[in-house]
């Protein structure tokens, strides 16, 4: 029985909870149609699922959202359905500039969420989290408007914030500053103006947007050239050079001199090559950026290689997603002494490699201990130790040590010389497992390099469990990639004797979401040599790498040409992505 107030009336306070009752079933209401409408559910699952939420005390959305009943775009779509929110399928050209501008780049790519339109003292915002009040307040504080959310879905509002907060646009007012104050500085300088005061906060937001605009096109370097006229910034994207950005040369060595300071590093010294660290966060992710100055002609040339603490710790299965490929690497790693080596060139993967299978061996009963050039991702669980050349600190002197720290595995970051690889090599013999890198072209070539590093065969032999040749490969755009009769040299690369149907292969067309380039992403192909009894025969009888291969892909190794044709014949990537990378002549 309701509670009445003195006079007969419902009190306020009970008033109140009806209210909220009733605005409680509007919205499970609202819901529920939205589920049947798009037929995500059937009624009797509904229903089902009702009784359960009503007996546990769980919210409908809740529980959805916990049991994985509905995909990010659904569940955006179901709190817009809940609370009487507007959703649109946003594109970037339904956005009104002048709006857009209400609202910082920073708060608009950390908030995933942007303007779309004004109406008197109303600013419509599209949200991917259209229920989070405190952004809310804290967009109307910035503009003044009242904000009315209205619902997107995460990649669409991601997709017009990159298209409306480029680096391009994002930076052009400055650049143009930049160009103004060009002319303008002998004045400052007769007045007295300090150089921090004169520096200025286009330069910083300058770099800030090149950097974080570098995180924001997947970049794994950023290159800031000297150029004539301009500076030239380049963003490294799936292992490719892309131009972002053209800077005023008057402000070149503002914009290095600011990079400096950040990477704590000497802005006086410009003769010679120095390296620094900067530590930022972007996106609620933090970012460790190695900076390396090289002096040229025309000025410095500026790399930073951005560092993702979360890409470091890709699982095996994730790195290898073939079924073979999995089962090699297990495999080998599955030894209790012995040494597998990595190769292939730089950037192709290789320390993800490594910290993968690191992550697989890492438990509480191993004791696992690196020495790497630099120590790029940390590990929990391991020791893990930095080179430091300047002081006598090289990979020999750290291993030398490390042997008697009670290893159990052995992480060397890349073999560079006979005493490294002596070391090494006597470690796998002595029981311990160790994993390094070589920079060789195929996977038979590491028993040679070895051997002409001063190994004897015999040892060589003896200690290698195995050596795995990767390469990484760009993977078509899945939402824009067609099937296409092969072309006559395609056919030729698939050692296909003309006869019978001509194979398809897959071809980009170019899209928003891969920003029409065709490819979007990475994934690594892999050839996986295991040195069987018969190998290590042939390693000691001094027989050649061919003669080697041959054997080898008798019992069962797949080359890198052969599995990029799979990847290719498959879908995953082209064959002119292929030749990129691999040598596809015919061995």
């Amino acid at each position: 029985m309701l509670s009445e107030g003195a006079g007969g009336t419902i009190s306020p306070a009970v008033t109140c909870g009806l209210i909220e009752i009733r605005e409680s079933m509007l919205k499970q209401d609202s819901l529920i149609e939205y589920l049947l409408e798009e037929r995500i559910l059937l009624p009797e699952k509904v229903e089902e699922i009702l009784s359960y939420c009503d007996q546990s005390g769980q919210s409908l959305l809740s529980y959805l959202k916990s049991n994985g009943i509905l995909d990010a775009d659904q569940l955006t779509r179901a709190v817009a359905a809940g609370n009487s929110i507007e959703f649109i399928d946003l594109r970037p050209d339904m956005i009104d500039e002048m709006a857009a501008k209400l609202v910082p780049a920073e708060l608009a790519r950390q908030y995933n969420l942007i303007p779309v339109r004004m109406e008197k003292n109303r600013l419509y915002l599209a949200m991917s989290a259209p229920l989070n009040l405190a952004v809310r307040d804290l967009i109307t504080t910035k503009t003044g408007y009242k904000v009315v959310p209205v619902a997107a879905t995460e990649e669409a509002v991601r997709q017009a914030v990159n298209c409306h907060f480029n680096l391009e646009s994002v930076t052009k007012q400055d650049i143009v500053a930049m160009r103004l104050k060009g002319s303008g500085t002998e004045k400052s300088k007769k007045k007295g103006t300090r150089h921090s005061e004169v520096a200025d906060a286009p330069i910083v937001r300058l770099v800030d947007s090149i950097i974080t605009g570098g995180i924001e096109a997947r970049a794994s370097d950023i290159h800031i050239e000297p150029q004539e006229p301009d500076m030239r910034v380049r963003y490294r994207v799936d292992g490719m050079l892309v131009e972002a950005l053209n800077v005023p040369a008057s402000a070149q060595l503002e914009v290095v001199s600011h990079i400096k300071v950040l990477a704590e590093m000497d802005i006086s010294e410009k003769r010679l090559p120095q390296d620094g660290h900067i530590a930022i966060q972007h996106r609620d992710k933090d970012y460790d950026l190695r900076v390396a100055s090289l002096p040229a002609t025309g000025g410095e040339k500026v790399v930073i290689r951005i560092l993702d603490a979360s890409t470091g710790l890709i699982p095996l299965d994730t790195i290898a997603p073939q079924e073979d490929d999995y089962k090699r690497f297990k495999s080998l790693i599955s030894n209790p002494y012995g040494m597998m080596l990595l190769t292939g060139p730089t950037g192709s993967g290789k320390t993800t490699t490594l910290y993968s299978l690191l992550q697989e061996l890492n438990t509480p009963e191993r004791n696992i201990i690196t020495v790497e050039d630099p120590v790029e991702y940390r590990l929990g669980g391991i020791t893990q130790v930095q080179i430091k050349p300047d002081i006598g600190l090289d990979f020999a002197k750290c291993l030398r040590n490390i042997l008697r720290q009670d290893p159990d595995i052995i992480l060397i970051g890349e073999i560079r010389d006979f005493e490294t690889a002596e070391i090494a090599v006597s470690a796998a013999l002595t029981g311990h497992l160790v994993l390094s890198t070589l920079h060789t072209n195929d996977a038979v070539g590491a028993i040679s390099r070895l051997v002409s590093l001063g190994i004897p065969p015999f040892q060589v032999a003896s200690s290698l469990l195995g050596v795995v040749a990767q390469r990484l490969v760009r993977k078509v755009c899945d939402k824009c990639s067609e099937p296409a009769a092969a072309q006559s040299h395609e056919i030729a690369m698939l050692d296909h004797d003309g006869s019978g149907d001509v194979p398809e292969v897959y071809k980009p067309t170019g899209c928003e979401v891969c920003k029409n380039i065709g490819y979007r992403g990475r994934q690594g192909i892999y050839e996986i040599l295991s040195v069987s009894h018969a190998i290590k025969e042939m390693i000691v009888d001094g027989k050649s790498n061919e003669r080697i291969a041959e054997r080898a892909i008798d019992e069962g190794m797949k080359t890198l040409r052969t599995q990029g044709i799979i990847h290719a014949m498959e879908g995953r990537t082209t064959l002119e992505e292929l030749s990129r990378v691999v040598d596809m002549r015919e061995a």
